[in-house]
């Protein structure tokens, strides 16, 4: 905006930083809940197989609970791999499109992403509102509705991430995301 007063750039500025530091740290989130989740599960599962094989009595709870963490690994995982553009992606057919097209399929795939948060998150909820009252066979105590929970807040979460990519653009290179960054500044000193 060519004919913006300094205030309104005086506004903007604070905030825009305000939001890009809220999701270094929801991408931190996203990292150390998968990464806590990786760990967990392999620790559990040599559990269950010595639990198996060496004791002779099969514990029931370690295949579920790796399957659960595999869920939330999956989707945080995925939510935290999009903001570092680290997400799968075919750019074969737009790399050989004009510059002019491509920026306007860039933000086609945009939109389509939020499309697809939006139909995780809601109908996600939906899902975990309709199965709360169920258990887990495996595990009693534990609401079926719980082990949906990863799926809407995956969702919602890369949601942040696309609307961020759309409205701010790319923030892959951000020091939160690259530690690659971190790394060769280290060994600068």
């Amino acid at each position: 905006m060519a004919g913006a007063s300094p205030f309104a750039a005086a506004v903007v500025n604070p905030m825009k930083n305000t939001v890009l530091r809220f999701n270094d740290l929801l991408y931190r989130v996203c990292i150390g809940i998968a990464g806590l989740s990786v760990l967990t599960m392999s620790l559990i599962i040599p559990w269950g197989i010595f639990a198996r094989y060496v004791l002779g009595s099969g514990s029931s709870w370690p295949e579920p609970t790796s399957i659960l963490l595999m869920v939330v690994f999956t989707f945080f995982g995925a939510a935290a791999s999009y903001r570092a553009g680290a997400h799968m992606a075919v750019a074969m057919a737009v790399e050989r499109m004009p510059a002019q097209v491509r920026k306007h399929v860039a933000v086609l795939v945009q939109i389509l992403m939020v499309i697809v948060c939006l139909f995780m998150t809601v109908k996600g909820f939906k899902l975990c509102m309709t199965t709360w009252n169920q258990y887990l066979g495996e595990m009693p105590s534990m609401r079926v509705g719980i082990s949906y929970l990863p799926i809407p807040l995956g969702g919602l979460i890369t949601l942040v991430f696309v609307l961020e990519k759309l409205f701010l653009g790319d923030q892959s290179h951000r020091r939160a995301v690259r530690f690659d960054i971190v790394e060769a500044s280290e060994e600068a000193v």
